[in-house]
């Protein structure tokens, strides 16, 4: 799928109300530079960071993870809401839907995050899911668990998020997956829709509640 659909072309993409949500450049803009993190914690180019650090030595780990901690509150305490994702949020919220969020930050910098943006309200403690409460994505671990605390069929839910690891735990939890805030398509059969954003999706979403 590539570009912004009109709202008809996409059935189905709002029937739900349990949703997921990726954090960085999908609730907020990209500020990661991983490359620098890479030079920084002297990981090849191209490594999953998260393996690597978890194949260090243990003083080592310790040392690159509290490194890679301070740099990412810097960058929680300096977020900002990607287009539509705070009204998106505020409209599922307000509408009685159960929002998750799946990150592979730490959860206490994604709680960081949604206060800065302005969502921590919508979101309960528990139901954000870092890379300590589960096997970080792509393990489908985090939305497994979601779907057992809200006692709802994987193919009910949505996974909303801009990266290949998203989409790769929504195939592999069997959750349709929401692609957004990337242009084309560049991982081809892995999101059930794409969208351009967040504003888009609650216009579809408001178009589904007024029909």
């Amino acid at each position: 799928m590539v570009g912004s659909p009109p709202l008809a072309s996409v059935p189905g993409v709002v029937d739900s109300r349990h949703w997921v949500f990726d954090m960085d450049g999908t609730l907020t803009q990209p500020l990661h530079d991983f490359e620098l993190i890479r030079r920084e914690l002297q990981i090849p180019a191209g490594a999953d960071i998260l393996e690597h650090l978890a194949s260090l030595p243990v003083q080592q780990a310790a040392a690159s993870h509290a490194w890679l901690m301070r740099h990412e509150r810097e960058l929680a305490e300096a977020s900002v809401a990607a287009p539509g994702a705070v009204a998106l949020i505020r409209a599922l919220h307000a509408d009685g839907c159960r929002l998750g969020i799946l990150t592979r930050n730490a959860r206490e910098l994604a709680e960081v995050t949604l206060a800065v943006i302005g969502v921590a309200d919508c979101f309960a403690a528990d139901e954000i899911i870092g890379r300590r409460e589960a096997e970080p994505k792509p393990s489908p671990a985090g939305l497994q668990f979601f779907a057992a605390r809200w006692q709802v069929p994987p193919a009910r839910m949505r996974m909303v998020g801009d990266h290949y690891y998203d989409l790769a735990t929504a195939q592999a939890a069997g959750v349709p997956g929401i692609l957004i805030n990337v242009p084309d398509d560049p991982w081809p059969g892995m999101a059930q829709w794409q969208l351009r954003d967040c504003a888009q999706l609650l216009q579809h979403w408001r178009a589904a509640a007024s029909g």
